[in-house]
Parts: C-alpha cells; structure tokens; sequence
C-alpha cells in the first residue's frame, strides 16, 4: 500500500501549506489571531485531510477525507482572494498562489474520481 508521503498530491498539498505561511508572514500583525490563522488552518488542513484518509486504510474513508480537504482548498482560496482585497498580499502574490490551489484542486479531483 502506498503511504500518503508518496503522493504528488499530498507533496504538493505541503508545498502550498509552505508557501502559505511564507506569504500570511507579511499581513499585519493585528491580523495574527484573524485572517492570518484562518488562512493557515485552513492551507494545513488540506495535507492533513489527505495523510488522515489515505491512513484509514479504504477507499470510501480516504474518499471522504479527500473532500474534505478540497473543501478546505476553497476555503483557503475565498480566505486568500480576501486579503488581496484587503491588501494583505499583492495580486501577484494571489494570483500565484491560485495557480498552486488550482493545480492541488484538480489533482484532488482526479483522485476523488478514481476512488468512485
């Protein structure tokens, strides 16, 4: 049985969570106990989702699981677009980060579909 830490999805799942607490570390620190723990909860709890289903050992467990964190992605997204708005982040910072959350969606996608 492969583990969670070899998938691409997962690995990449880290990445964004990684990228996500470089980028929440420039928002204002009023912000710290607001959006910006918000933000990170939500980006952690995509990899931890997925490394919690694929350990429950089924298909229909790991499905479940799966679903969860893609709806924890757009969560993270709505949080993200948010900030920019509010000037918390560049567009370009944003628009960055989307590309990474569309790339995790799809593959999310893509995994939920197989487990059918």
């Amino acid at each position: 049985m492969q583990t969670h830490e070899n998938l691409t999805l997962w690995q990449k799942a880290v990445d964004l969570s990684v990228a996500v607490y470089k980028m929440t570390e420039k928002f204002p620190a009023r912000e710290m106990y607001g959006l910006t723990s918000q933000v990170r909860r939500a980006a952690i709890s995509v990899p931890s989702n997925i490394a919690e289903g694929r350990r429950r050992g089924t298909d229909a467990d790991f499905s479940h699981f799966l679903r969860i964190a893609h709806g924890s992605l757009a969560e993270l997204d709505t949080q993200l677009l948010i900030a920019a708005k509010l000037s918390f982040c560049t567009s370009r910072d944003y628009e960055a980060m989307h590309v990474q959350i569309t790339e995790v969606s799809k593959m999310l996608h893509g995994m939920i579909k197989k487990l059918r």
